[in-house]
């Protein structure tokens, strides 16, 4: 097994030892890439990986998928035969077994009726909290992801002219990550003109951009495996007093908690020294979402920078710091950074110029 994926194996392991578990069955498709460098999508066929304490990994494949170098011995199987049942000779089926949250119930039932061990536990953290700290080849390559964004994301305000749509721009940002050698979008771009940038998960429509809209542009593109993610408000015509003013305190409570974000901080105090500027002013209701979610192989991970999360943060952790005044029927501003945790503070990932920019039209 390469270093890289055997010191990943050992970080999940340990920390199922401090569950107080000897094994486990990873069926997530991104973490199986994450422990293994193999990527299947398995669609209604059973995946999994069984990590044991003791080193007597298997990965179980049907043979459509042939036998993946992956560092580890692979069991086959083959449609029409019992597949959890193929896990049993493998599995210490006198102890609980740990399972990860995205196995389908089917397969786990199936295994429960064939009493595989006295007890069955969700053990997604040992590899959530693993994927959560990113290693020295994820930082580069969330570094180089970022960089494609900042370089795309010129040529998506340059896409802000009189009658393009919110669709008709989605589909050419598409294109645009592409042709700078992304394998795919993060998630589908969010472009929301005028009053729908008052929406945070807005669905794109046929509306056309006109003189005097906000423009809020959320996008993120996949570049060698790893996700970016981006947030920019633009405006067609001279902003309103309001606009400026709204822009300008989500800038400043962006920057007050990327300011903050350090080794040992907590995540819910890096959510609060946004929300708090945002409140004092009079706009606390319409900043309605967490400042933050994680980032890396997925777009949205496990772990959040939320008024909730008391998790204190460490190095080698990458989540976005996005504030938003999200005004209905008028308009909307989010600004939305990666930020990846150094052992003294943190290095914000994208460049993008943050200060009001307007297109006249």
């Amino acid at each position: 097994m390469k270093t890289l994926y055997a010191a990943r194996f050992a970080r999940v392991t340990e920390n199922l030892a401090r569950q107080g578990l000897t094994q486990m069955i990873v069926s997530d498709p991104p973490t199986i890439f994450y422990l293994t460098g193999v990527r299947i999508q398995p669609g209604e066929r059973m995946l999994a990986l069984l990590l044991r304490a003791d080193g007597n990994h298997r990965f179980f494949v049907n043979a459509l998928f042939g036998t993946p170098e992956a560092g580890i011995p692979v069991e086959n199987y083959s449609d029409g035969e019992d597949a959890p049942a193929k896990l049993l000779p493998w599995l210490e089926r006198d102890k609980p077994l740990g399972i990860d949250k995205n196995w389908p119930a089917r397969f786990l039932l199936r295994l429960m009726e064939l009493d595989a061990a006295p007890a069955y536990r969700n053990a997604s953290a040992a590899c959530d909290d693993a994927r959560a700290v990113k290693d020295a080849a994820e930082q580069e390559a969330m570094r180089a992801s970022s960089k494609v964004n900042d370089d795309c994301m010129a040529e998506f305000e340059a896409l802000v002219r009189p009658g393009i749509t919110e669709k008709e721009m989605a589909e050419a940002i598409r294109g645009i990550y592409a042709a700078h050698g992304c394998s795919g979008v993060s998630f589908p771009p969010i472009c929301g003109f005028g009053a729908h940038a008052a929406d945070p998960h807005h669905d794109n429509d046929d509306t056309p951009l006109e003189a005097g809209q906000c423009v809020l542009i959320d996008v993120g593109g996949v570049y060698q495996d790893y996700c970016s993610d981006m947030t920019r408000t633009f405006f067609t015509g001279e902003p309103s007093e309001e606009e400026r003013k709204v822009y300008e305190l989500v800038r400043q409570a962006q920057a007050a908690a990327e300011a903050l974000v350090k080794p040992g901080v907590r995540l819910c105090d890096i959510d609060a020294a946004a929300r708090d500027l945002i409140t004092e002013a009079g706009y606390g209701p319409y900043f309605n979402h967490r400042l933050g979610h994680f980032i890396g192989l997925e777009d949205h991970e496990a772990g959040d920078v939320s008024a909730v999360n008391e998790n204190v943060v460490t190095p080698g952790m990458c989540f976005s710091i996005e504030p938003g005044i999200y005004l209905p029927g008028k308009f909307g501003v989010r600004i939305e950074d990666l930020v990846l945790v150094t052992e003294d503070g943190c290095e914000v990932l994208n460049h993008y110029p943050h200060e009001l920019r307007v297109h006249p039209f």
